[in-house]
């Protein structure tokens, strides 16, 4: 089910609140930071294992903080680098909107249509109770998916623009899965920052 309209939205859901805006950025700006963040970037592809399985998660990432503090998901490690400008210039804009603080920045490339994130939820001991999740989106549109864990009737589908911003919050992380789902459409890249606060 779409959910939401190309103007800035606030839903409340069962166990969820999120935020939409569709023009966080302007293109011209998106355009700039999707360029600078694409070759400042230090890229990582990460074995992942599934099942058993160990294999090359598909996709790139990257993570980003003002602690040294490790993040760990899907028995993967990461290291954090020192913000850059750029990201904290990213970073004190969502943080007004949000009215959060972020310390920590996990970046996403989805070279095409191939590359994905399945079923999860951003559930790590290391963001605590009902942490605060702010998603920028820059590149091609992706359609984001998410599902109640028990209410089989909530579930919707948001495209994710370039320049936008998404915010979750409240129960959602605990009580919702999200996926970027692959497709077999010739699509271009797109980078996804998704600025987190780590607990110390």
């Amino acid at each position: 089910m779409d959910l939401f309209s190309q103007e800035k939205q606030h839903l409340i859901l069962p166990n969820a609140e999120l935020l939409y805006v569709p023009e966080f950025f302007s293109t011209t700006k998106a355009n700039q930071l999707y360029n600078t963040i694409e070759s400042e970037t230090n890229w990582q592809q990460e074995d992942i294992t599934v099942f058993g399985k160990t294999f090359k998660q598909p996709r790139l990432t990257s993570l980003y903080s003002d602690t040294d503090k490790t993040y760990s998901y899907s028995n993967i490690v990461m290291h954090p680098l020192p913000f850059t400008k750029t990201l904290l210039e990213i970073k004190s804009k969502v943080e007004l909107q949000s009215q959060s603080h972020f310390n920590t920045v996990l970046i996403n490339l989805y070279r095409d249509g191939k590359d994905s994130n399945g079923w999860h939820a951003d559930n790590e001991k290391e963001l605590g109770i009902n942490p605060v999740i702010a998603s920028v989106s820059l590149g091609e549109s992706r359609p984001f998916h998410f599902k109640h864990r028990t209410l089989n009737e909530e579930r919707y589908k948001l495209d994710l623009n370039h320049g936008s911003l998404l915010i979750m919050k409240g129960e959602m992380q605990h009580y919702w899965l999200h996926q970027i789902a692959k497709t077999k459409k010739v699509i271009k890249p797109r980078i996804n920052l998704t600025f987190r606060k780590l607990k110390s």
